[in-house]
């Protein structure tokens, strides 16, 4: 695998014999406000992280809440049966005052049935004394105690270091003493967290560095309150960590994790480290789509490596120089992680850009006189609110009224839409649609939870005898902005609707100083692309 695109690739180390990639989406990520995830989401999710090939799954903290433990009980029986990852239950030392043997907690552990126990320790003065109540020493003992217990009952057993980082800097042998105590009990592996997420990379490799002087394997477990987690994971790694924690898509609590697709990507692409299984990287962007589609939570269209926009050129600077060598403004090969490059149509666009998205669309734009046709009217359209860079269906749309090509499966005679209260809490709202698809004409009324939905439900009526297939269709987002503020409820918005069949998806556009009327427009765009691009 090429480290760069240049004949002279930057200066990488040398791969460790053993690397770990360990996925902490499911109790990690879950912490994230306002995710939440049942036991069939875990399983979904567990089931595309094995796909991708991680090291291992972190499924939760049995014995900690009924969804977690329940979640174990499920792989046990069979639900899910991993291929190419091990799983980790995640837990805490036995509690103060208690022998690891005895202890609930640790049982659960145990008992879970996961090969691999993940235990988190205090390894900051303030935080032992503080948050556990207890000495220094009663400290160790816990963590000596509870790590050889799970050795000893046939489980791998890692150390997740709590607040190593801030330990460290206010004391430092103590925080030592953590990791040489987990590793002199049998722990495989010490994971040094940044657990408040504060630290930055310049920082990493003294601190890893003095921590390897333990001889035990390091891993690294970032969170991103300062910006820095994927970045101050690969200084980790640099410095000698050897097994890398973080979530899918970057979730987790306050501002998320280290993003486990991005550290790969980079270990993968920026080093030629194959980390993951052959051929498990192309397949990044689908499982970050896949497991956002799980958690409802969507990851970021600017997202490095899988996101949306990763690859997309806008400036007409940049469009002419892609026409040359795609690789004049991309540091990879979107295809590695199965993304796409795209390029934006706005007005900032010149014929290049149309040209190329011409191409990507499948159309020959060569002709210079189609090819200013159709930048004119980019630009025009623009200029009165529109937008195409999120909307390449409408794009697409243009494309063929100006060349042509645009065939009309259905014509619309009218549309109306009643909204009407009875004076109590209650509002219906109720559409009607008349329009001819296939010469003949159909008339169909539709009631839903506002306008818009009511309108989706009677033009999708209208048109469902002749075109059976819009049953399937979906709206899947629906945005709205105010183009020019300062004009309150006269102002002109712009409307987005996100569409799916099921298996692929599209976005269109619609404008006007009426919302319904942008609305009305975005939605048979969206019914019209549908019909006309099977």
């Amino acid at each position: 695998m090429t480290l760069s695109q240049d004949s002279h690739p930057f200066p990488t180390l040398a791969a460790p014999e053993s690397f770990h990639v360990y996925d902490t989406t499911l109790r990690d990520g879950a912490q994230q406000e306002g995710l939440r995830l049942s036991v069939a989401d875990k399983l979904k999710i567990a089931g595309h992280l094995d796909a991708f090939g991680v090291t291992f799954i972190e499924g939760g903290w049995p014995g900690a809440n009924p969804g977690d433990t329940a979640f174990f009980d499920a792989v046990r029986a069979g639900e899910i049966t991993l291929r190419n990852a091990t799983l980790s239950a995640f837990g805490s030392t036995r509690r103060v005052g208690r022998v690891a043997a005895d202890d609930p907690m640790v049982a659960a552990l145990r008992d879970s049935g996961a090969p691999v126990a993940c235990l988190v320790a205090k390894s900051h003065v303030r935080h032992v004394e503080q948050a556990l109540r207890t000495t220094l020493a009663e400290n160790l003992e816990m963590i000596a105690d509870t790590v050889a217990h799970l050795v000893a009952e046939g489980q791998r057993v890692f150390l997740d270091a709590e607040h190593f980082f801030d330990g460290y800097r206010a004391d430092r042998a103590y925080a030592l003493e953590v990791v040489r105590t987990a590793a002199d009990a049998g722990a495989e592996v010490v994971v040094l967290c940044d657990t408040n997420g504060g630290m930055l990379p310049s920082w990493m490799p003294d601190i890893v560095g003095d921590a390897a002087e333990v001889g035990v394997d390091l891993g690294i477990h970032c969170h991103n309150d300062s910006g820095c987690a994927v970045a101050n994971t690969i200084a980790a790694v640099e410095a000698g960590a050897v097994h890398v924690q973080g979530t899918i898509n970057g979730y987790g609590e306050r501002t998320g994790n280290a993003d486990l697709l991005q550290v790969v990507a980079n270990l993968e692409l920026k080093y030629g480290w194959e980390v993951l299984p052959p051929g498990s990287l192309a397949e990044a962007t689908r499982i970050s789509h896949a497991i956002a589609g799980v958690t409802n939570s969507p990851s970021s269209p600017r997202q490095p490596y899988v996101g949306q926009s990763a690859f997309a050129h806008k400036a007409g600077l940049h469009a002419s120089a892609i026409r040359v060598d795609p690789m004049l403004y991309q540091h990879v090969d979107p295809a590695v992680v199965g993304n796409d490059m795209r390029t934006l149509v706005s007005d900032m666009a010149g014929r290049a850009n149309i040209q190329l998205k011409g191409e990507e669309l499948g159309y020959d734009l060569s002709d210079r006189d189609v090819a200013a046709q159709v930048t004119d009217a980019i630009k025009e359209r623009e200029a009165r609110g529109y937008s195409y860079e999120a909307a390449d269906a409408s794009f697409e749309l243009l494309l063929r009224d100006v060349t042509g090509q645009l065939p009309r499966p259905f014509e619309v005679q009218r549309w109306r839409v009643n909204t009407h209260s009875n004076g109590t809490d209650e509002t219906d709202t109720e559409a009607t649609v008349k329009l001819s698809a296939k010469a003949i004409e159909r008339l169909f009324v539709g009631e839903g939870n506002g306008p818009v939905n009511a309108l989706d439900h009677a033009l999708r009526r209208a048109l469902a005898d002749a075109y059976p297939q819009v049953l399937a269709y979906d709206l899947t987002d629906y945005r709205v902005r105010i183009l020019d503020e300062g004009h309150g409820t006269d102002a002109t918005v712009r409307v987005l609707i996100d569409t799916t069949d099921g298996e692929r998806s599209w976005t269109t556009v619609g404008v006007g100083e009426n919302v319904i009327e942008a609305s009305w427009e975005a939605l048979s765009d969206a019914y019209l692309y549908g019909l006309i691009t099977e």
